[in-house]
C-alpha cells in the first residue's frame, strides 16, 4: 500500500507542475530573477527572515540592528512590484496545497472525531 501512495505522491508532484498556480508562480520567480537588483533584494530578504527565524527557533533574541533591517528590507520588498506579485502567487499556490492537504488528511480528521 506506501508504494502505490508513493505512486499517487509522485503523480501529485507531476500534476502540481503543470497546474496554472505554479506556472504563475514560476514565471513571477524568473521575472524577479530577470531584473538583477530585484534579485538580489528578494534572496538578501530571504536569507535575512531565514537568519531570525533560526534564531528565534534556538531561543535567541535577536538583535535591534537585524530587526530593524528586517522591517526596512520588508518595506522595500512590499513596495516592489515583482517581488510583491510572487508573493501574491506563492500564497494561491500555498491555498491550493492547503487544500490538497485537507483532502489528503480528512481520512486523520474523521477517525479522531469518531
Amino acid at each position: 500500500m506506501a508504494d502505490k501512495l508513493m505512486d499517487t505522491a509522485t503523480q501529485l508532484q507531476d500534476d502540481l507542475k503543470e497546474s496554472a498556480q505554479f506556472a504563475d508562480l514560476k514565471a513571477a520567480y524568473e521575472q524577479i530573477k530577470a531584473d538583477p537588483e530585484t534579485f538580489k533584494l528578494f534572496t538578501e530578504f530571504q536569507k535575512l527572515q531565514l537568519q531570525l527565524q533560526q534564531q528565534q527557533m534556538q531561543g535567541q533574541q535577536p538583535a535591534e540592528t537585524d530587526i530593524k533591517r528586517a522591517q526596512n528590507m520588508a518595506g522595500q520588498v512590499k513596495e516592489n512590484e515583482s517581488i510583491s506579485n510572487l508573493m501574491t502567487k506563492e500564497k494561491a499556490l500555498n491555498d491550493l496545497l492547503n487544500d490538497v492537504n485537507r483532502v489528503v488528511t480528512q481520512p486523520i480528521v474523521d477517525l479522531y472525531r469518531n
